[in-house]
């Protein structure tokens, strides 16, 4: 989930940015648009990965275009792709000036990328980055031992806060989501 605030300084540019992306393998992409064409659906249907980005726009779209290189060159391995990009960050001389971080998810895992060579997995599955992250952060953990919530009502009510504590955080949100191995149950069916 991401809210949509772009701002120079103190000033709003723009409050409906989409600053979350979904990126298709090259190979699922294909094999599933033939599959729809004839009207069938692949069972295990690769939902793909879900980036969200914090930082200079431009910055942050060289990377997205990097790491959707790495997803390409290491199908199915989220972390080894985020530690190739990683390193690539920290010691490219040209790219080690961008600044941007990343959040990056799969059914999987998740991860936040930075400059300084970092990839963190969260102990508790909260991650955040940008302007109101450390309040989005904090308002999700305080609300993750509601059972009456679903991940997605925690993250929306977090966003919330955030949006109403952080100048540079608005409440147009967008959410991209995906069904976690967790959520499937033997037979490969969504449970929810």
């Amino acid at each position: 989930m991401g809210d949509g605030m772009v701002s120079m300084g103190n000033t709003i540019v723009k409050p409906n940015a989409r600053k979350i992306r979904r990126i298709l393998p090259k190979k699922s992409h294909a094999a599933s648009s033939a599959a729809v064409a004839e009207g069938e659906k692949k069972e295990d249907e690769d939902e793909g990965t879900i980036v969200g980005f914090a930082g200079t726009t431009a910055d942050a779209f060289t990377l997205l275009e990097r790491l959707e290189g790495k997803l390409d060159e290491y199908p199915g391995q989220l972390a080894r792709s985020c530690v190739e990009l990683a390193k690539g960050w920290r010691t490219d001389k040209y790219l080690r000036r961008l600044e941007a971080s990343l959040l990056v998810c799969d059914k999987k895992a998740s991860f936040e990328i930075t400059g300084n060579g970092d990839v963190l997995e969260s102990h508790d599955g909260v991650l955040g980055v940008g302007s109101g992250s450390s309040f989005a952060i904090a308002a999700a953990r305080a609300q993750m031992d509601n059972p009456d919530l679903s991940a997605e009502d925690v993250a929306k009510k977090a966003m919330k806060i955030a949006s109403e504590m952080c100048i540079y955080t608005n409440d147009n949100f967008l959410i991209e989501s995906l069904a976690t191995e967790e959520e499937k149950s033997e037979d490969g069916k969504d449970t929810n």
